[in-house]
């Protein structure tokens, strides 16, 4: 223990020293946009008509004025005249409504819009429409918002304001009408950004924004400094861009970037445009804009430069200091074990200290989701998730009293032998194979994506390179030195990624102007340390939901995680066994506050400070974000190190459990009689196997715009991994339940569980716990119908030897 504590010093000393050091580098109280817009030119348009408008279609600039279209060729080195469409007369257009994907042709006549139409190109070049269906009334005034999934149009209609949304990929799509809108003044623009919809409408010498949300209705979020030109134009996750001129005259026109998160504004830096622009799109990473110039008609664009933040030497030597000593940590017990069996390999040759064991279980539960996307979920909403923690305690310690020591001891390595010793080999092959592609799928994938985001926003290293050198990394040290290894990594990890965690949160707090006093009035003004949510809503995150949840996901789940349970299997007694569980409960929830914290202080610093926010990041990148744009050199090597250390925990410990199933659960099983050497041999090229699978749907992953990994690995493991989780309490709580009733519960809800995911009938946050319960009771009424289990029952339920219960 004396190396640990003095590894434990070093690191305050070293966090209290670099806290100095940064505080002296950011006394500088002015701070420069980070990511500012550069202006080009495009081709002037062919003629001087005025464009009625601009838009993308299908992946095409598109710009229709005076009766005449015009597209801009693959290059964008001219404009080619394209035919109008017959369907519409020139004359009838009002508008187009475009998102940078899709765009929407609004038209009519006197003046009046009630058909709404997508534009496409025809294979023949010309412009052809698909119209909606009628308006519901026609509206004067009328401007388009566009997203993926809606499309809104607001007029004027009997001196009232009036929005309607319609989905247009639906069967048959159908106008609906947006909740009334509150303002006395018509709307000046209207965008969809963050799945709401946000407005203006003129407010003293600036212009109030307001958000639409279905379950808030509307509330407003701030104001900008002067008029919106028309039409705005949504960046990244959550930003939107405006044009704004002086509340008085006309010129310049300033862009201006609005967070929907923090309702911060701040201008961009870049050019200003001279005068307003006859008609403007979304173009790439910025806008496209026609001006009148010389003559003709100019068109312009402009477009944000995110640049890389490089590390630095002293953070590249802090990085590599840490990863040799992984390595070192794995060839230690590489060279020291005798790997002569599969126990040692997988379970420690169970000798591993309680303390010790719960503090890799805390480093498994806490990896680079917790590090990345927890920070980023609090940043963006509140702390409504950190009562599964808090609730999740008390399943802990149900599960420290009678689950895990009655595993630990029948001696397993694979948790699923348990199932075929209580019910047969049929349905631990099933439920193994099952939590193989929930740890693949669910976790593994985006545990590597995770770091490797933030990685590749830091250093300038692709995402690509970042996974490949991460899980190659943690690839050589699990598969050389097996569990001890894993463990004993766990606990270095802890220290470097808790220490990271804490420091983060002093500097954001020491860097504010106003301290602790602005950290806390501005959380609380802002409700981000909102807690409990005790509404009955089955589609949102409740306190009703995380009870329902934690006697799911905890109680009875915990029996079929062979990632914890592998950690607990390889203590020296049932006895210990459960100490390690009450150690990795007392480190809960202290680890969650912490995290959270995290995000809620990059909330108010970034609302002091919204030039400092890069709007083409996701906003799980929110936190490698400020690593790298604020932290001193040095400290961000220290906190990337404690990233890449809440990732390598949790793919290692992946790693091992899923090798221990592939070899314990199939290779086992299906090899007449392998020598220990075989199957040690197996299990080591396993373990590289699982971490290259892993690293390649890593991959995948990473060609996809994700809003939020956190959400999606909690569907995906909702969905894959709850079925067989029933089995266990069927298993241990019930001595009627047998293997035909428990074969037909895990087939059963995990269809049914399907159906809810296709209706999205609740949240996602349900799928684990509804598909556990619809396995006890489907698998619990079919055993019913067959006979009682034969064989004795002695020590597989939780009676142990007393009475028969039913």
């Amino acid at each position: 223990m004396t190396v640990w504590r003095r590894v434990a010093t070093a690191v305050l000393l070293a966090s209290i020293t670099c806290l100095a050091v940064a505080r002296q580098a950011n006394a500088d109280p002015a701070r420069d946009a980070l990511t500012p817009m550069r202006t080009s030119a495009l081709p002037a348009l062919p003629v001087t008509a005025t464009p009625t408008g601009m838009g993308t279609v299908d992946g095409t600039a598109v710009a229709i004025g005076g009766g005449a279209a015009w597209a801009l060729d693959d290059g964008a080195t001219a404009w080619r005249s394209v035919a109008w469409p017959r369907a519409m007369v020139p004359a009838d257009m009002a508008g187009i409504g475009s998102d940078g994907k899709n765009s929407y042709l609004l038209s009519g006549s006197g003046g009046h819009v009630d058909t709404v139409a997508r534009l496409q190109l025809s294979p023949a070049g010309g412009l052809s429409v698909q119209p909606l269906p009628a308006l519901p009334m026609p509206l004067d005034g009328a401007m388009a918002a566009i997203s993926d999934t809606a499309i809104y149009v607001g007029g004027g209609a009997k001196g009232i304001w009036r929005i309607f949304r319609i989905d247009p990929s639906a069967d048959r799509p159908a106008w609906s009408t947006v909740s009334a809108w509150p303002g006395v003044t018509n709307v000046s623009s209207m965008v969809v950004q963050t799945g709401a919809l946000f407005v203006t409408a003129p407010s003293g010498d600036g212009e109030a924004i307001w958000r639409y949300i279905d379950d808030g209705g509307w509330s407003r979020r701030g104001i900008l400094p002067g008029r919106v030109l028309p039409p705005p134009r949504p960046i990244g996750q959550a930003h939107v861009l405006y044009l704004v001129a002086p509340a008085k005259g006309a010129a310049p026109i300033t862009p201006v970037t609005f967070q929907t998160i923090t309702s911060s504004w701040t201008k961009v830096k870049g050019n200003d445009l001279p005068s307003a622009p006859l008609a403007v799109m979304p173009w790439h990473d910025g806008i496209a804009w026609a001006s009148a110039a010389d003559g003709r008609t100019a068109v312009t664009t402009a477009q944000f430069q995110g640049s890389k933040l490089l590390l630095k030497w002293l953070d590249w030597i802090v990085i590599v200091v840490y990863l040799a000593s992984m390595i070192g940590i794995g060839l230690y017990f590489y060279l020291r074990e005798k790997r002569n069996s599969t126990s040692n390999f997988f379970v420690g040759g169970r000798s591993i200290p309680f303390w010790a064991a719960g503090v890799s279980l805390y480093a498994a539960n806490t990896s680079s989701i917790s590090f990345i996307a927890i920070p980023a979920k609090a940043f963006e909403s509140n702390w409504q998730y950190l009562t599964n923690n808090l609730i999740a305690v008390f399943g802990l310690m149900f599960v420290a009293v009678w689950i895990v020591p009655l595993l630990r001891r029948l001696d397993l390595m694979s948790v699923f032998s348990y199932l075929e010793t209580r019910f047969h080999p049929a349905i631990r092959m099933i439920a193994s194979a099952l939590c193989i592609l929930t740890q693949l799928g669910s976790r593994m994938s985006v545990i590597l994506f995770l770091p490797a985001l933030a990685i590749a926003t830091i250093t300038g290293i692709s995402t690509t390179w970042s996974v490949i050198l991460m899980g190659g990394f943690t690839i050589i040290y699990t598969a050389m030195g097996g569990m001890k290894a894993v463990i004993w990594t766990d606990f270095v990890q802890v220290i470097v990624k808790m220490g990271g965690a804490i420091f983060a949160i002093g500097f954001i707090i020491w860097s504010l102007h106003g301290g602790v006093g602005q950290f806390w009035s501005t959380a609380m003004a802002e409700h981000k340390m909102h807690l409990f949510d005790f509404s009955f809503d089955l589609t949102k995150a409740t306190v009703w939901g995380f009870m329902f949840l934690v006697l799911f996901d905890v109680v009875l789940t915990f029996p079929k995680d062979q990632v914890l349970m592998q950690r607990t299997l390889s203590t020296k007694s049932d006895k210990e066994a459960g100490r390690s569980i009450w150690a990795f409960a007392a480190m809960m929830i202290p680890g969650g506050f912490v995290f959270y914290m995290i995000g809620t202080a990059l909330f108010v610093f970034y609302k002091a400070h919204p030039e400092r926010m890069n709007p083409l990041l996701p906003i799980d990148a929110t936190f490698p974000l400020f690593i790298a744009a604020e932290l001193p050199m040095g400290v961000t090597g220290l906190i990337i190190a404690g990233i890449f250390a809440a990732a390598m925990a949790t793919l290692s410990g992946i790693m091992n459990s899923v090798a221990t199933l592939v070899s314990v659960d199939f290779f086992d099983k299906l090899v007449k009689n392998p020598t220990p050497r075989q199957s040690v041999l197996f299990a080591e090229l396993t373990t590289v196997a699982v971490g290259l699978v892993g690293i390649g749907l890593a991959l995948v992953l990473s060609r996809f715009d994700v809003h939020s990994l956190f959400d999606v690995s909690i569907e995906l493991a909702g969905l894959l991994g709850g079925g067989f989780a029933g089995a266990y309490t069927l298993g241990m709580f019930t001595r009627r339940a047998n293997a035909p009733g428990v074969a037909i519960g895990v087939v059963g809800s995990i269809s049914l569980t399907f159906v809810a995911w296709v209706f999205r009938l609740v949240h996602p946050y349900f799928y684990l716990a509804i598909s556990i319960f619809l396995c006890i009771v489907i698998g619990y009424v079919a055993s019913l119908f067959f006979p009682p289990p034969a064989q004795s029952l002695r020590g597989l339920t939780i009676y142990r030897d007393g009475p028969e219960h039913h």
